[in-house]
C-alpha cells in the first residue's frame, strides 16, 4: 500500500489529536469508567475524522478505504484501548452497512449526523446466547402497521450508554438463519429500552458496555437498512471493515510499549549491568518488532486488496480474517513478554503494558473470537469439514 502525502498528513492530524485531546485524560476516563463520547466524537466530526472513506453527499470525505487505515493506526497512539474501540464503533462498525445499503433518507437521518460527531453510534449484534455464532441470535422484530416492533436483547454493546442509535441485527422472520435477519437503526431513546445495565470489564475500562433490553420497542420501517432479510450477508461484510480498523489500530500502540520498554531496560540495572544487555531481553525484542512489522505488512496488503476489488469478497474476508487474527496472538505475545521484562512494575495496575496486557485480550475473543477466524480461513482454503462429516455421517 503506497503512503501518499495526504495519507501521511492525515496520520499526523490524528495523531496530535489524540496526544493532544486523548491522552491526557485517558487515566481520568479509565478510572470512571467511561469516554465523554459526544464531546470527543463532536470535536473529531469538526475535523472531519468520521466520515474519512464516507460519501460526500453525508459529509464524508469520499476516501479510499487505505486513508481509514491510516487514520486507525494513528488512533492507535491513545495510551488505552477503549477510546478508539468506541470511535471505531462509531465510524467501522455501526455504519458502514447503512453508508453503502441504506436510503437516501436514511442516510440523511443517521449517517449525516454520525459523521459530524452530532450522534454517537453503536453496533448491536451480540446477545447474551449469541456471540461469535451470529446466526443465533433471538432478538425479533414483527411488521405492526407501518413499524417494526422489536423484543429481546443485545450483551457487550459498546458505547450503548452513550449512543443516540444503534445498528441492530434483528430476526424479522421464521425462515432460515442466514436468510431471516435484517439490520435496523433503533434510537435508543425509544420507549420499551432499558439500557441501565452496565458491564465492568477487564479490561478497555474507559469505553461505556452494556446491555440492552428492548420490550416492545417501536421503530419506524423506514429504519430498515437495505432489503429484508439481507441482514446476515450485509453484517458480514460489516465486519471485514471491523477487523481491518482493529488490527491498525493495535499497531502503533504494540510498537510504542515496545519501544518504552527498550528504554526502561536500558536504564533498569540488575546483576551489575543493564536488563536490556542481557542477550534474551534485546533478542526477544528484536523477535517482538519483527512480529509487529509483519502483521502492518499483511494489514496493508489486505487494504491493497480491498481498495483495488480484484479479490472477491470472500476473499477478502480470508485475508481480514488472518489479520484479526495474528493482531489478537501477536498483542498477547508482545505484553505478556513485555510484562516480564517490567517484573513487578509491569504488574501494577497503571502500568501502560498492565493496561495493554488488560486491553487486548479482547482483540481475540470480540467481532469474531480467533475460532471463528480460523474458521473462515480453513474454509477459503478447502480444508474446513462439512458438518455431516464432522458429526461423523457418510
Amino acid at each position: 500500500m503506497l503512503l501518499t502525502h495526504e495519507h501521511e498528513e492525515l496520520y499526523r492530524t490524528t495523531k496530535k489529536f489524540v496526544e493532544d485531546e486523548l491522552n491526557p485524560h485517558v487515566d481520568e476516563w479509565e478510572a470512571a469508567g467511561i469516554w465523554p463520547a459526544h464531546e470527543i466524537l463532536r470535536r473529531m466530526g469538526e475535523l472531519g475524522l468520521l466520515g474519512i472513506n464516507k460519501p460526500t453527499a453525508y459529509g464524508g470525505l469520499g476516501l479510499d478505504y487505505s486513508y481509514q487505515v491510516v487514520f486507525a493506526q494513528a488512533l492507535g497512539n491513545c495510551t488505552c484501548g477503549g477510546v478508539p474501540m468506541g470511535v471505531g464503533v462509531q465510524t467501522d462498525m455501526a455504519t458502514p452497512a447503512l453508508a453503502r445499503f441504506g436510503s437516501d433518507a436514511l442516510k440523511q437521518e443517521f449517517l449525516a449526523p454520525a459523521i459530524k460527531g452530532e450522534q454517537v453510534v453503536s453496533i448491536a449484534v451480540s446477545e447474551p446466547g449469541a456471540g461469535s455464532d451470529v446466526s443465533s441470535i433471538k432478538t425479533t422484530a414483527r411488521k405492526d402497521g407501518d413499524d417494526y416492533v422489536i423484543n429481546g436483547s443485545k450483551m457487550w454493546i459498546t458505547n450503548a450508554t452513550q449512543a443516540d442509535w444503534a445498528c441492530m441485527l434483528v430476526n424479522t422472520s421464521d425462515g432460515k438463519p442466514h436468510q431471516n435477519k435484517s439490520l435496523i437503526i433503533v434510537p435508543l431513546n425509544s420507549k420499551g429500552i432499558d439500557r441501565r445495565t452496565k458491564l465492568d470489564k477487564l479490561g478497555m475500562r474507559s469505553s461505556d458496555t452494556a446491555i440492552i433490553f428492548l420490550d416492545d420497542v417501536r421503530v419506524p420501517q423506514r429504519n430498515l437498512i437495505g432489503q429484508e432479510g439481507m441482514g446476515f450477508m450485509y453484517q458480514m461484510l460489516q465486519f471485514q471493515e471491523e477487523r481491518l480498523f482493529g488490527t491498525a489500530t493495535g499497531i502503533d500502540g504494540l510498537l510504542n510499549l515496545i519501544s518504552e520498554t527498550i528504554d526502561y531496560t536500558r536504564q533498569r540495572q540488575a546483576f551489575g549491568q543493564s536488563i536490556l544487555d542481557n542477550q534474551y531481553v534485546h533478542f526477544r525484542l528484536a523477535e517482538l518488532r519483527t512480529e509487529v512489522e509483519c502483521v502492518k505488512a499483511l494489514l496493508f496488503q489486505t487494504t491493497e486488496e480491498y481498495i483495488s476489488g480484484k479479490r472477491s469478497p470472500e476473499q477478502i474476508a480470508m485475508l481480514a480474517s488472518m489479520c484479526k487474527l495474528k493482531i489478537g496472538r501477536v498483542s498477547r505475545e508482545v505484553t505478556d513478554a513485555l510484562m516480564q521484562f517490567w517484573g513487578g512494575q509491569g504488574f501494577m495496575w497503571d502500568n501502560k503494558v498492565a493496561r495493554a496486557y488488560r486491553d487486548t485480550r479482547l482483540v481475540s475473543i470480540g467481532g469474531g473470537a480467533d475460532e471463528i477466524m480460523l474458521g473462515i480461513i480453513a474454509k477459503m482454503m478447502g480444508i474446513l469439514p462439512s458438518k455431516k462429516r464432522a458429526s461423523g455421517g457418510a
